[in-house]
């Protein structure tokens, strides 16, 4: 009897169940959020608006899982989708090609800006990325000061599900291809597994933290591009709070905050769904929004207790 009882906790507290519960999770949302709504939110026109709502956070979830995987974090999302999109949107006027370059080169940009004072002066990850949070919205707060900034004509006419669609399976399989079959993954999974021990293994740590904060940087940008075919003009409150929304998605998605070996691809997919059918579901049933930030902080520190490595944590790098 012993024996059986050691075995459930066992099973209970071991990877096996941590790998399961965020499918778990987004069935039991679903289930519940389904019953809640009388069946309204799987309605033809309330999936449509979900998935619309799914696209560029799911792209810019790309970037930062790569960031998370090698231990580190980043809390410019938000304010990176924000001066992406103003450039885009003005660069739209001129040429559609050259506003989607902009709009990548500016993330990539301001990406490089954390890389650098990241790897270069050895700070911490979230203490730079908070300050050119604040430093980047800022410029978005301040080029939007006036009014807002519309795109062009010839932009907002290829708003189509099709192409927000083909644009982020794109993504996603490309990130995939990499993290799977690429020495990419190998090394973002080893340098947060153990950077010393990753660094001596061959490993090049400084120059591979630097392009993944790069290459999430440009994946935002590309992100904003979806954005602004979706919004088509550009205020102060561009990207608000994405960085939150993004974070709060991949833990859901069972992503350990401490990164290494044990991160899973689905990660990005699974906790991207579960938070947004979470958010609509609470819009639908008419809660303040002081109830809805309540119900999704219980149930991200549910996850968080639930799938949280304890064996392995440690200050984010």
């Amino acid at each position: 009897m012993a024996d059986k009882n050691e075995n459930r906790i066992s099973f209970f507290s071991s990877d096996t169940f941590k790998g399961l519960l965020p499918f778990v999770g987004l069935i039991v949302i679903l289930v519940v959020m389904y019953y809640l709504t009388d069946g309204r939110i799987m309605q033809p026109k309330r999936l449509r608006l979900l998935l619309s709502q799914v696209y560029y956070p799911m792209i810019v979830a790309v970037g930062v899982f790569f960031v998370m995987t090698l231990g580190s974090i980043d809390f410019t999302e938000g304010s990176t989708l924000g001066v992406a999109s103003i450039v885009i949107s003005v660069l739209s006027f001129y040429s559609i090609p050259l506003a989607v370059i902009g709009g990548i080169v500016t993330g990539a940009l301001i990406g490089a800006v954390n890389g650098f004072f990241h790897v270069k002066f050895k700070l911490q990850s979230f203490i730079v990325t908070i300050c050119t949070m604040y430093l980047f919205r800022g410029v978005c707060a301040y080029l939007t000061t006036e009014t807002a900034i519309p795109a062009g004509k010839a932009l907002k006419a290829l708003d189509s599900d099709n192409l927000k669609i083909a644009i982020t399976l794109t993504v996603l399989i490309v990130a995939y291809f990499l993290f799977r079959f690429t020495r990419v993954g190998h090394d973002v999974k080893a340098i947060g597994s153990g950077e010393t021990a990753a660094r001596f293994s061959g490993v090049h740590t400084d120059r591979v933290k630097f392009l993944v904060f790069v290459a999430a940087g440009a994946l935002t940008g590309l992100a904003a591009f979806v954005n602004v075919l979706k919004v088509g003009s550009i205020t102060a409150t561009a990207g608000n709070q994405l960085e939150t929304q993004i974070l709060v998605s991949l833990v859901l998605g069972g992503l350990p905050i401490t990164g290494g070996a044990k991160v899973r691809f689905s990660n990005i997919i699974v906790g991207t769904l579960m938070y947004t059918i979470l958010n609509n579901g609470l819009v639908m049933l008419g809660l303040e929004s002081a109830a809805q930030q309540l119900i999704k902080g219980i149930v991200f520190l549910i996850f968080v207790a639930l799938t949280i490595d304890r064996k392995a944590l440690k200050v984010i790098k």
